[in-house]
């Protein structure tokens, strides 16, 4: 397997898969990187394509930097490698590559579809034009494997992330919308405003973000979770991200107020809108927060404020935060009818189906014992339900 020719896929030179010490010691290789990673069939080939699928090459990072084009000549390089990578073969010792069946096939969704496409292709332009697309949908590395990612001085892919759908979200027609609408018009280069998602706790807000990612995943759609005191580092997120201008992020803030005392807000209202540079294109600010004002103000405030010679810079600079979201969307507590029918929903996904007498009388009596109507109390209610079965 003589890879020296490669131009622009040269980093495989660096896997001792691709240059083994014998084909022994590819196998082993082989055998251990198809149980981690879940390949199946030929893992030489199926190794192959999660290679160029998930390890950065020129193609790829090119891809994501210019939104979704490289240039002609940079494809021919790419169809010169492809040339080269499908016409190795894995060794011939060991017939159980040919048809290897891991212990656990736990392929992504994106991998999944690349594998697909690639089917019985031989043509070397195809090939390497199925790879462009899956880089200009998908991405490369972790920007395709996860749906979600938190910030730990660079971006870290949630592994287990809630796989909630909108449809699961029930009632709220009005605020699905809203939040649809916006985030569709961002998806498709549109104006789109940053959304502040506020009122009664429990009522879904966060599960409506989450719900947004994977339902438009395969749109290029991501999400980054970030703390109150990551704020200070939204610049350097802003410009991380700004280096995948196939993708579309959500940067998100979840159960968001600020003290009068904490400063972080103001790194936020410079990102939003004010500061010298500008918010990247693909991204936009998703917070929720059980208040319409983020920063509190208490009653004690206005009488010492009477003390200050101009008090509406400071009424001003309490409420500008909220209004640089361009879209703010309120949620309330459920009506009695919405909070049961949510849990007959949770219900009828685990296939049990209670009369409506029943789930009247089990439902409320919950509710009464604890904090009120909302999807939370709901949700609580069924895992009690459940667990008592």
């Amino acid at each position: 397997m003589n890879l020296q020719n490669l131009i622009v896929c040269r980093r495989l030179l660096d896997d001792e898969i691709f240059n083994p010490e014998n084909e022994y010691a590819a196998a082993a290789k082989l055998i251990e990187r198809a149980e981690t990673l879940g390949l199946s069939g030929n893992i030489f080939r199926s190794y192959l394509l999660y290679t160029l699928a998930h390890e950065p090459n020129l193609v790829s990072t090119t891809v994501e930097l210019n939104g979704g084009s490289i240039g002609e000549s940079l494809r021919e390089a790419f169809i010169h490698d492809i040339k080269i990578l499908f016409g190795i073969y894995a060794p011939a010792t060991f017939e159980f590559l040919g048809d290897y069946k891991p212990t656990c096939a736990n392929k992504s969704e994106a991998f999944a579809e690349l594998e697909a496409a690639l089917t019985n292709l031989r043509d070397a332009v195809k090939i390497a034009d199925v790879f462009i697309a899956h880089y200009k949908k998908f991405g490369y590395g972790d920007i395709a494997l996860y749906r979600a990612f938190r910030w730990d001085g660079n971006l870290v892919g949630i592994r287990h992330f809630e796989n909630i759908r909108l449809d699961d979200l029930i009632g709220y027609a009005h605020q699905k919308e809203l939040l649809t609408k916006n985030t569709s018009a961002f998806l498709d280069g549109k104006p789109a405003n940053n959304v502040l998602l506020v009122g009664a706790r429990g009522t879904g807000k966060s599960s409506g973000v989450k719900a947004l990612v994977n339902e438009y995943y395969s749109r290029g759609l991501r999400l980054v979770q970030i703390t109150k005191p990551q704020l200070k580092n939204l610049p350097e997120i802003m410009e991380t991200l700004r280096n995948f201008a196939s993708k579309r992020f959500i940067v998100f803030l979840d159960d968001l107020s600020f003290e009068e005392s904490e400063s972080e807000y103001k790194y936020l209202k410079s990102s939003i809108e004010g500061g010298v540079e500008s918010r990247p294109e693909n991204v936009l600010i998703y917070a929720t927060s059980n208040r319409r004002h983020l920063i509190r103000e208490t009653w004690r405030d206005r009488d010492e404020a009477h003390d200050e010679l101009y008090r509406d810079d400071s009424v001003n600079e309490t409420i500008s935060l909220s209004d640089r979201f361009g879209l703010i969307i309120q949620y309330y507590a459920p009506s009695q009818a919405e909070y049961l029918e949510i849990i007959r929903h949770m219900l009828k996904k685990k296939n049990i189906a209670l009369d409506d007498e029943a789930l009247r009388l089990e439902g409320l009596r919950w509710e009464m014992s604890h904090s009120g109507r909302n999807g939370r109390t709901a949700q609580q209610f069924v895992n009690y339900y459940l667990g008592q079965k």
